[in-house]
């Protein structure tokens, strides 16, 4: 790991890849060290924001001195469920990219262990990480400039699901009605770091 100022009360933390940040983030979470605000991950960095009363160099000392397996098992108790149509217009593509017949890409996705990296784009958009590596497809080469809300879709490492209708690259292989964003809920997005997904197939 690296240590970066942010700022004042901002500590940028680069990590050796996505499964260190989540690893740190979890165990930040639950142990969180006296004087850390915040906590905002991304794909490969994890930025700690701190009150005025506290110094770059000891949140720094605690990242440092954090066991980034002691609290795994308290920080996964939030789960979600998504329950997915799959009928996406670009699952024919992804079964042609795998090499993977279509039924044979909604079984996998299925199967998959998730959790929630980090959120971005969009409010109540999450980088749902952990899925099956057969099922890492790239982007499309030309972004869609309509997604309709609710589409699940892969693009790399991750699944996500659109919380609201907008452009998008990503390929889409099903459709849902949870509602990922809603701010009479606290918090309003539905996934939120951390937080482990299922998905599992609508009724026919």
């Amino acid at each position: 790991m690296r240590f970066r100022p942010a700022g004042y009360g901002g500590l940028l933390v680069e990590c050796d890849d996505l499964g260190q940040v989540i690893a740190l983030h979890r165990a930040l979470e639950v142990a969180r060290p006296e004087g850390i605000v915040d906590l905002v991950p991304a794909a490969r960095t994890l930025l700690l924001t701190f009150d005025a009363g506290t110094s770059h160099a000891r949140v720094a000392q605690a990242v440092t001195d954090t066991d980034l397996g002691a609290h795994s098992h308290e920080a996964q108790e939030r789960e979600v469920t998504i329950t997915v149509t799959y009928d996406g217009a670009d699952l024919g593509k992804v079964a042609q990219l795998t090499g993977i017949p279509p039924e044979e890409v909604v079984r996998r996705h299925q199967a998959a262990h998730y959790v929630v990296a980090f959120t971005g784009f969009a409010p109540g958009f999450a980088y749902v990480a952990g899925g099956d590596p057969r099922l890492a497809v790239p982007r499309r080469s030309t972004p869609r400039t309509r997604v309709p809300a609710g589409s699940v879709a892969l693009a790399g490492e991750f699944t996500g699901v659109y919380p609201r209708e907008g452009p998008g690259g990503w390929q889409l292989v099903g459709r849902t009605d949870a509602p990922l964003w809603d701010l009479e809920r606290q918090p309003p997005a539905l996934l939120t770091p951390g937080t482990r997904v299922r998905f599992t197939e609508a009724t026919r």
